[in-house]
């Protein structure tokens, strides 16, 4: 491979892109999305010591969710749409080889995503002035944002290498990132409530005085739908990475202050077991459980479900490099060379 090659491959991708005006109006209007939530999100934590930590996260995953939604549509076209208009095969007699055009196509798709990044930086800065954002919340968060990124412009050059058709290519990029964002909470929902099992909740009861009898339990049993079965189908969300491998920020209560930690807090309640529910009345300190200890006492998946995305992501695309080299043995039925 060629550095300069890749480059002026990507250059070129880019340049595409940027005489369209459709672009300007597309990063316009995410400007004027992420002004809406940032003023919201400030409404939201007016109340709290901590507003800018949650306006951050706020930020951060409104930048994830816009990238999951645009990006299918810039990069599952990027090598079928060239070969459909007939330019892929004049890159392809030039001295840039295989991997010069893939890595190109696929560095031009990492700065379309990272285009919405950078038009988020001063709405990230903006966050910063409500105080209580930690170093290593923003350096991690953002590092796990540009990760997500890379992964989903790689499905999308991946597929468009795979699938002859622009529209298709681009369509099964949009199910296969919709099936890694909403087909993991569905598969989360109907495998918990399909699983289910006995639960037994115990409290202490009640005399004829109404006075609470610490000397005995009552205890009844019922059905539960066991989610915590289930939960690791939710580590492969883009979401769920994201706030996982970001540090958590706590308040005094043990409670974390931002999105990020809300997730995580979610996803981490899920993996307790529902089977035994105690109430103790006559207990003298509360036994229910902080967000902290929640969290420090459950299993962290953002690694696994990192690289679930990476394996997935790089399959496609190790895909997509073989269909693109030259010369072809064999191409799909109706495919145009040049």
């Amino acid at each position: 491979m060629n550095f300069s090659h890749i480059i002026t491959i990507a250059r070129l991708e880019l340049t595409q892109r940027l005489r369209s005006v459709g672009w300007y109006i597309l990063l316009g209007v995410y400007a004027a999305v992420l002004l809406g939530v940032t003023v919201l999100a400030y409404a939201v934590y007016s109340w709290d010591d901590f507003g800018g930590a949650g306006v951050f996260s706020i930020v951060v995953n409104m930048v994830l969710l816009l990238v999951v939604l645009v990006s299918p549509t810039l990069s599952g076209n990027t090598i079928n749409g060239d070969r459909d208009a007939a330019t892929l095969a004049a890159i392809q007699v030039t001295a840039a080889s295989t991997g010069d055009i893939m890595i190109g196509k696929l560095l031009a798709a990492v700065a379309t995503g990272g285009a919405f990044l950078v038009v988020a930086i001063p709405f990230l800065a903006g966050s910063l002035v409500g105080g209580a954002a930690d170093v290593s919340v923003l350096l991690v968060s953002l590092l796990v944002l540009i990760v997500e990124i890379i992964v989903v412009a790689a499905i999308g050059v991946g597929l468009s290498g795979l699938i002859a058709r622009p529209l298709f290519s681009v369509a099964t990029t949009y199910l296969v990132v919709a099936g890694l964002v909403i087909g993991t909470l569905i598969t989360f929902a109907l495998g918990g409530l399909a699983v289910r099992s006995e639960a037994t909740s115990y409290s202490r009861p009640y005399d004829s005085a109404g006075n609470v009898d610490c000397e005995r339990w009552d205890s009844y049993s019922y059905e539960v739908p066991r989610f915590d079965l289930v939960w690791w189908t939710l580590a492969a969300n883009p979401f769920v990475v994201l706030a996982d491998a970001t540090p958590t920020e706590f308040s005094k209560g043990g409670n974390p202050i931002d999105l990020f930690g809300q997730i995580k807090l979610g996803v981490r309640m899920v993996q307790l077991s529902p089977l035994e529910q105690r109430w103790d009345e006559c207990a003298q300190e509360d036994t229910s459980l902080t967000g902290r200890e929640i969290i420090d006492s459950t299993v962290p998946s953002w690694f696994v479900g990192l690289g679930v995305q990476v394996v997935l992501a790089g399959s496609l695309f190790a895909g997509a490099w073989t269909r693109t080299r030259t010369p072809a043995r064999r191409l799909p039925p109706g495919t145009r060379i040049a």
